[in-house]
Parts: structure tokens; sequence; C-alpha cells
């Protein structure tokens, strides 16, 4: 960020398009993809299983179910809280709060694009 104001920062990540955003919900690699893929971190795709480093639920693994660029979110699968009238939601992460500990490997053009890198 350029600015040191809050709501300047709040604009910025308003008016921030997708395809920048994709910045935002990067998470850590395990130590053992870290040293398999030569990168620090990745951007979180559903089916990712990852690890939950910070917060409540902090030690519990689970696979991701839903990704939201707009919000900067990530949704784990099992991961819920009850609402007020009694129905379970989703919890929505942060995704600095994660590690990622196993890829998706059914996305062609993922592994097409991490290959490419790698050279």
């Amino acid at each position: 960020m350029e600015s040191k104001k809050p709501g300047k920062q709040r604009a910025k990540l308003a008016e921030m398009p997708l395809h920048q955003r994709k910045r935002l919900v990067c998470a850590n690699l395990s130590k053992e993809l870290r040293e398999s893929l030569k990168k620090r971190s990745l951007p979180v795709k559903k089916g990712d299983t990852v690890k939950i480093m910070r917060g409540k639920f902090k030690g519990r693994t689970g696979k991701v179910v839903r990704v939201d660029l707009r919000k900067a979110r990530v949704y784990i699968e099992k991961i819920t809280r009850k609402k007020t009238d009694g129905s379970e939601i989703l919890v929505p992460f942060n995704a600095s709060n994660l590690k990622i500990i196993n890829l998706d490997r059914s996305d062609e053009r993922r592994l097409k694009q991490l290959a490419k890198q790698e050279r």
C-alpha cells in the first residue's frame, strides 16, 4: 500500500480488480511443498488441503470448499459455527492465517504454470 491512512487503504481494497485480489488469497506452503516447488507461497484454490495457523480453530486441517475473491476469504469444510437461529455456516478465514499442506493436482493449468516457473 502506498498510503498510511486506513481510509485510503480500505478504499484501495474495495476498488481492487479481481485479478489483483488473487494476491490477497495467498497462503504459505508447508516445508515439503516449499522444497519441491521452490516457492514460499501460492494462491489458495478450491480442493487444496490447508492447516489453520491462527485463531480459535488453530491446528485443524481441512479441504478448501470456496474461495471468495470479493471478500478475500477462504472457507474450509467441516469448520462451521452456529448462528442464533441454530443453522450452521462455514467460517471465513483470511488466507494469511492458513498454511497449504497439500495441493489440488486436478487443475492442469495451475500445474503447467508451476512447472513453467520452476525452469
